[in-house]
């Protein structure tokens, strides 16, 4: 049998075989990635399972149906609360459950780092849902930290600080710890220690701090550098025992309070964990054998996501579930601390595109669907067309006759019909063939590959010709969709992260179409090049005149919010918070609608404001009308909707499209 990821052809074969909603979840792999989430209703519409235990049914078409009635414009990101809170539920659960099956004498705390997504309803809500399980927050910048210290309602909720930090930021810590809040920065370089014992001097502070440490073990995949040696993050082991000579000479053992390390955002390996968490446990219990008082072990994130098909330990997957995840952490500390006899320490993650990748979805808008020009069904030649055309036709009427050919066969059948488009393309280009039947030959050309690749595949050979085999990938259609790749899809773009695409509706309809979908933006790169499961198209409906057809683009809540580009000057997306609510008559409400970004503010963001441009456009308009190229009433229209512009959205409309 042929690889499952192999390219197929734009217009899939029809079947007599009955269709239904469960074998869309299998098409689109919603079991692998999904996490309960996601499925699809008998209806046929894409549904969120929220609620305590998943237990409440959010229809998706219904949600967009009432938003759109109230003029919400697409495309649009609906961010489904519940989500979030069974997310930190979920982690929370799965290492209570570790450490009382493995008797570990310490306790778990989670923080969320807020980079992976820092808008302020993400960072609110999350706290708010973490509130019963003590969670925390991590920053890595000096501006999350701005953001984040005045979010400690109490004097227990734990701030991490990681990444680089000048004294300003060091400072601003100092600060955060004089008040009150358990503040804790982690040691990144040497320098950065001495700076901070000596802001901590002059401020007559025993400042307690953490470090983190630049392990032997590596991540792998995408993240491989955040670890091992090519990390740029971190202290090396002979740093470490700088740091530890400096508190003993001082007598200040007790200012060491935590101990990190960091593989990357998405470890896809559960062992490369375990070698992690083993190699720093052990440095742990040296350190408490020379007297420090570690309270903390802080494992870092990497609390991967599924977004392929399955787990198959690539970048795109994990080979591991959330328990496993925390029984491999919990266990391994345990091991370790009881055979070198030292105390369980505190365990700290920092997860946060495991909790908030689910939360998020991308709901968009096809504009068209365009695949290569077919051939009329009643097409034939006159004595007035060219040869070639009638060459095509010959080798059309040839395939048509045989569907049973063999490979060498078909093979020499597609040379022939090559040969001959390429021989049209000669003499237009020399002016010996008429623009009509250049296009003839086009037509007739995509209509023998069509033929050819539905015997190939009917086939099912292991081994092709490579000119048949690229077959498939010339014939996918093009699905013109309303949104961009790089503001709403940057890693995509930019690291090849493949995110599950599903069409919103009729997934009780069999699809008949394999496309590749590509964005609003003048960029070649603007397409979705890559999908679950390694294929490179989607298999989707064909779209009827009139009668919306949607996209929903899963696991958007981390990173993808935060790190859009303004690329065309597409600005950020309408947006929605949705919760679960089995009291409405729908089973959920809208909380809250925030407008996308409108054309003036996204100009404003490169220095064009709209004054100046209305006063601009104003004297062009005013000389057209001085000049006698236009009406001055037809003037005053042209120039107030060039005004009305300005607060539009910066997408495709098509409640306007006439």
């Amino acid at each position: 049998m042929k690889d499952p990821k192999v390219e197929r052809p734009s217009v899939i074969q029809p079947s007599e075989e009955p269709w239904t909603h469960e074998d869309a979840e299998d098409l689109y792999m919603l079991p692998a990635w999904g996490d309960g989430y996601f499925s699809v209703n008998e209806g046929g519409n894409i549904q969120v399972n929220a609620g305590e235990n998943q237990s409440s049914r959010i229809d998706v078409v219904k949600v967009v149906d009432s938003l759109s009635q109230k003029g919400v414009t697409f495309p649009l990101l609906i961010r489904f609360q519940d989500v979030l809170m069974g997310r930190i539920r979920q982690l929370n659960e799965a290492f209570s459950n570790a450490i009382e099956e493995q008797a570990y004498l310490g306790t778990y705390t989670s923080v969320y780092p807020i980079k992976v997504n820092q808008l302020h309803e993400v960072v609110e809500e999350l706290l708010e849902a973490g509130k019963p399980y003590g969670m925390g927050l991590e920053c890595g910048s000096k501006a999350e930290l701005i953001a984040a210290l005045p979010l400690l309602e109490d004097n227990k909720t734990l701030l991490i600080c990681n990444g680089y930090k000048d004294r300003p930021m060091l400072d601003l810590i100092l600060t955060g710890q004089q008040i009150g809040k358990p503040v804790i920065p982690v040691i990144e370089k040497y320098d950065e220690f001495v700076s901070w014992n000596e802001l901590a001097k002059k401020r007559k502070l025993d400042a307690p701090f953490g470090v983190r440490l630049r392990l032997t073990t590596a991540g792998a995949g995408k993240w491989a550098d955040s670890g091992g040696d090519l990390s740029k993050f971190g202290i090396s082991i002979p740093e470490l025992l700088r740091v530890v000579e400096y508190l003993v000479e001082q007598e200040e053992l007790e200012r060491f309070q935590l101990l990190h390390f960091h593989l990357g955002s998405q470890i896809s390996d559960i062992r490369t964990l375990k070698k992690a968490v083993r190699e720093i446990t052990q440095v742990y219990a040296q350190l408490l054998k020379r007297g420090l008082t570690i309270k903390y072990l802080d494992v870092g994130g990497g609390l991967g996501v599924n977004y392929g098909g399955g787990y198959n330990g690539s970048d795109d997957a994990i080979n591991y579930s959330l328990q496993e995840y925390a029984n491999a952490i919990v266990s391994t500390l345990k091991d370790v601390c009881d055979t070198e006899g030292v105390p369980h320490p505190i365990i700290i993650s920092e997860s946060g595109r495991a909790l908030t990748a689910h939360h998020s979805v991308l709901v968009m808008n096809a504009i068209g669907l365009y695949g290569k020009d077919q051939i009329e069904a009643d097409f034939k030649p006159n004595n007035k067309d060219h040869r070639i055309v009638m060459d095509q036709f010959e080798t059309l009427n040839w395939l048509s006759a045989d569907d049973e050919m063999e490979i060498p066969e078909l093979l020499e059948a597609y040379h022939d019909a090559a040969g001959k488009r390429n021989e049209a393309d000669t003499l237009f280009s020399l002016g010996y063939m008429p623009l009509e039947q250049k296009a003839i030959v086009e037509k007739l050309y995509w209509a023998i590959c069509r033929k050819i690749n539905a015997q190939v595949h009917r086939r099912d050979e292991d081994l092709l010709p490579p000119e048949l085999e690229q077959l498939d990938s010339h014939l996918i259609d093009q699905c013109l969709c309303d949104f961009s790749v790089f503001q709403s899809l940057l890693d995509h773009w930019a690291i090849g992260q493949r995110f599950p695409i599903v069409p919103l509706q009729r997934l009780n309809e069999r699809p008949t179409r394999r496309a590749t979908l590509v964005d609003l933006t003048c960029d070649s790169d603007g397409k979705v090049s890559s999908y679950i499961g390694g294929n490179n198209f989607l298999e989707m409906h064909s779209i009827e005149s009139g009668v919306p057809y949607r996209f929903c683009i899963f696991l958007m809540g981390a990173y993808q919010d935060i790190m859009g580009d303004t690329h065309n000057l597409f600005g950020r997306v309408t947006e929605a918070h949705v919760y679960a609510d089995d009291e409405e008559p729908d089973g959920f409400y809208v909380e809250k609608i925030l407008p996308g970004t409108p054309v003036k503010d996204m100009l404003a963001l490169v220095q064009y404001f709209p004054n100046d441009l209305y006063s601009r456009m104003n004297k062009h308009i005013r000389a057209a009308i001085q000049n006698g190229s236009i009406k001055a009433s037809a003037g005053y229209k042209l120039l107030e909707r060039y005004a009305e512009s300005f607060n539009q959205s910066t997408y495709y409309d098509q409640s306007k499209n006439v």
